[in-house]
């Protein structure tokens, strides 16, 4: 795997993603296409954007032109990252969701199977499985798709999609779906970085509903790890779920950033829930384990440790990103939620 295309590689994991295969393959050559909506931000990669492997092309992975264009120059393996991925977006303009997260991935495997591209991997998500009750086993890769939201739909119509040309026309790709992501240069309206900027400038944090929403937590370097293995070592065909093993309650977490900063819990804020909010998320990552012998490295207590030091010490970063249209949008979908 010399030539990777990776899409949404300005984005929150896939630019975690391109440093860290930078880091870990010196013989390696990425492309990195992205079109740039408001997540994915080129400040993301500005460390790396000299290094003569990389090479970045502004442009959309629904336009067939330019994707056929980059593919057919040759490429080992594609990484489709690129997505709108915010839930809470999702309930106001569905059809972002759909053009990207579906007419974008089957554009992509047309190229794909067009120019034999070895390797094609899919970056799905764990709520394309829906939610679990508080007792219920973990979903397997073999669980059936249930979807919640415009977002999660969309993404669960993309691995469909995936498996439909598995069966059609004999292209087998490859899709992973993991557990709620954390880290550095994720985007400030995801709960988490949403909840420590917060904290930092001393603003309430918006918590939905009781707070007793639970969420499996994977630290981002872990899951990039998992990715490569996958692109490298995984069986076409196959679906793999990346979690962190780690279970926590909203509330859990909201109390763990405030305790780190030292803030006050007077700072949380309890707030109307959004539809369709699914109550429980977890995966059983046996497969994974045992077939590329991949588990977490970070416990959740490591990898928010490094997460909280990040936000404070690149304040610069996500203060540039938490003005114009980012504020017209906090203050439409949680103004109104009290």
């Amino acid at each position: 795997m010399k030539h990777i295309m990776v899409t949404g590689g300005c984005g929150f994991i896939g630019s975690n993603f391109i440093r860290y295969l930078l880091a870990h393959h010196r013989d390696i050559s990425i492309i990195n296409l992205d079109l740039l909506t408001y997540a994915g931000n080129p400040e993301n990669l500005k460390d790396i954007q000299k290094d003569h492997r990389y090479k970045f092309i502004k442009g959309n992975i629904a336009d067939g032109g330019i994707v056929e264009r980059l593919v057919r120059r040759g490429v080992d393996a594609i990484i489709n990252f690129a997505a709108e991925s915010h839930v809470d977006r999702s309930l106001y303009n569905p059809a972002a969701f759909l053009r990207t997260n579906i007419l974008g991935t089957q554009i992509l495997l047309e190229a794909a199977i067009k120019y034999n591209v070895p390797r094609f991997i899919q970056i799905s998500t764990d709520e394309v499985y829906g939610s679990l009750k508080p007792n219920e086993p973990a979903f397997t890769e073999d669980h059936s798709l249930k979807a919640s939201s415009p977002y999660s739909a969309s993404k669960a119509s993309a691995d469909l999609l995936v498996k439909a040309y598995e069966k059609t026309f004999g292209y087998k790709s490859i899709i992973t779906r993991s557990s709620n992501n954390y880290g550095p240069y994720q985007f400030p309206e995801k709960v988490l970085p949403l909840f420590i900027t917060n904290a930092l400038e001393n603003k309430p944090l918006p918590l939905y509903g009781d707070g007793k929403n639970i969420r499996d937590w994977l630290y981002v370097e872990d899951n990039c790890e998992a990715i490569d293995l996958v692109m490298r070592k995984g069986r076409p065909g196959e679906v793999y779920n990346i979690g962190g093993n780690c279970e926590r309650m909203n509330i859990d977490i909201t109390r763990t950033i405030l305790k780190e900063l030292g803030q006050p819990f007077s700072l949380i804020k309890y707030v109307k829930d959004r539809p369709g909010h699914d109550r429980r998320y977890a995966l059983n990552i046996t497969k994974i384990k045992k077939e590329l012998g991949w588990r977490p490295r970070h416990t959740f207590q490591q990898g928010i440790t490094k997460t909280i030091r990040w936000y404070s010490e690149n304040r610069g970063w996500w203060e540039r990103i938490k003005t114009g249209e980012y504020l017209k949008f906090y203050k439409k979908h949680y103004g109104n939620r009290r």
